[in-house]
């Protein structure tokens, strides 16, 4: 077995990102929003109700359209302010009038990176490891995903993501990077409450945490894929979104 790490290339100096964004202001306390609050399955059919006929239903539907989402809840204010990133535009008529506080606000992101830009970022992000098969176990049996529930662990989780200066976007171990670096001690973290779903999905539990902080772009054409694609699992249930500005 060929052991020898991935040898870098000198990334391009600069890469455009073009994406829409959509802001969906709602109101908790309406029972189309609450649901989708309690039922990670419900806010997952609420962000896409807003792309219903771009692609068939096939199980790949979310990718092929770039869609991602993350949200933020005001209990005090009742809103949930919902965040969509896609690549094709969405059409917000099919969700409840009264459950939208405000009007929804869309706005084309095109924006150049270039090597040694310093961003602002913040992304919420379903930090999981994978536990190999107990010894003795079946030969089929596959990894466990175990979630880290320590915030030294989340940002050790976040910084194998990290592409220093002069390294490959596939690390040694196989972890995708993000084409930038970042102080890993001057990220701010902050563990989340686990979002779930009930039957038929039984057993769906998110661990979910939060990061901000400044990127510094190594590789822009890298970070132009992490932030299309997202990072991480769980990207059709809100997480693995990197807003930046």
């Amino acid at each position: 077995m060929n052991t020898t790490p991935p040898v870098a290339t000198a990334p391009d100096r600069a890469a455009r990102f073009v994406t829409t964004h959509t802001l969906l202001t709602l109101d908790a306390r309406h029972p189309f929003v609450a649901k989708s609050l309690i039922d990670a399955q419900d806010m997952h059919r609420t962000v896409m109700s807003g792309f219903v006929g771009w692609v068939d239903g096939s199980s790949e539907a979310r990718s092929q359209m770039g869609v991602l989402s993350t949200w933020t809840i005001d209990l005090r204010q009742a809103r949930l302010s919902l965040v969509v990133q896609s690549g094709v535009p969405g059409d917000w008529d099919r969700l409840p009038r009264a459950a939208l506080a405000e009007k929804p606000h869309t706005l084309t992101i095109d924006r150049t990176l270039r090597v040694g830009d310093r961003i602002d970022f913040r992304t919420v992000v379903n930090p999981v490891h994978s536990r190999p098969p107990a010894p003795g176990s079946p030969g089929k049996t596959r990894s466990t995903r175990v979630a880290h529930n320590r915030p030294e662990h989340v940002k050790g989780w976040f910084a194998r993501r990290l592409q220093p200066a002069g390294t490959p976007a596939i690390a040694p171990d196989g972890v995708t990077r993000i084409g930038a670096d970042a102080d890993i001690d001057r990220l701010a973290l902050r563990m989340l409450p686990k979002v779930s779903s009930p039957a038929p999905h039984a057993g769906l539990r998110i661990a979910r945490a939060e990061i901000k902080g400044t990127l510094t772009v190594t590789d822009p054409q890298v970070l132009v894929a992490a932030l299309t694609r997202g990072i991480g699992h769980a990207r059709a249930y809100s997480c693995g979104l990197i807003l930046v500005r």
